[in-house]
């Protein structure tokens, strides 16, 4: 019997969306994110909005006081 599987279709970068943040530095993010997965499984859309929102957290939380 074959197994249904989930197929994950690779997309093109999307442009940010948050304003200062550039695709260079959500690609270098994605990568260093999800380097396990790479590069036999393409990043899917839900991979490069995870990897935004990431940076972008790890962004702010860098320019908190201390």
């Amino acid at each position: 019997m074959a197994m249904k599987t989930k197929s994950e279709k690779a997309v093109e970068q999307p442009k940010p969306f948050t304003p200062g943040v550039t695709r260079a530095m959500v690609r270098q993010h994605a990568y260093e994110m999800f380097r396990d997965k790479l590069p036999e499984h393409p990043l899917t859309l839900q991979d490069w909005v995870l990897a935004e929102k990431d940076l972008v957290n790890s962004l702010e939380a860098d320019n908190l006081p201390k």
